[in-house]
């Protein structure tokens, strides 16, 4: 297998993981020294994990691979995300409605664990797609 296939197969574990809510899962499959950056700001698992827990219970988020791309140990990952917010996340209630957008993450493995991850996604789309922004 080459150096792609592996970094691409943990990226896939990572999905898997997520779309599961297995944060246990999540957590394995990062490096200690994990940095992951995002929307929320960046930092440890101890930091992200938090907001990773609402996106899932409260937002049911769900991660579909649309695109995959490696070079090396760097994988480039286009998704479509979706949810419905079914309970209470980021100080709001639970509106009931959906959404889907577009999310992109830039990953970096090392030693079969991610090591960096920067992610982007369209968060005032989802807002307002969730009730919670007057468009």
């Amino acid at each position: 297998m080459t150096v792609e296939e592996q970094s691409k197969a943990v990226v896939r574990l990572y999905v898997d993981a997520f779309n599961r809510g297995d944060l246990a899962a999540l957590r394995d499959l990062l490096a200690d020294d994990a940095e992951i950056q995002g929307v929320m700001g960046k930092g440890l698992f101890d930091k992200v994990g938090p907001i990773w827990r609402q996106l899932i219970e409260g937002y049911g988020m769900q991660l579909k691979i649309e695109g995959m791309i490696a070079e090396g140990n760097v994988v480039a990952v286009r998704y479509t995300e979706s949810g419905v917010f079914r309970a209470p996340a980021f100080g709001h209630e639970p509106t009931g409605k959906s959404y889907e957008l577009v999310a992109m993450e830039w990953i970096e493995i090392a030693d079969g664990k991610i090591r960096r991850r920067w992610g982007a996604r369209d968060s005032a789309s989802q807002m307002r797609q969730l009730g919670l922004l007057i468009s």
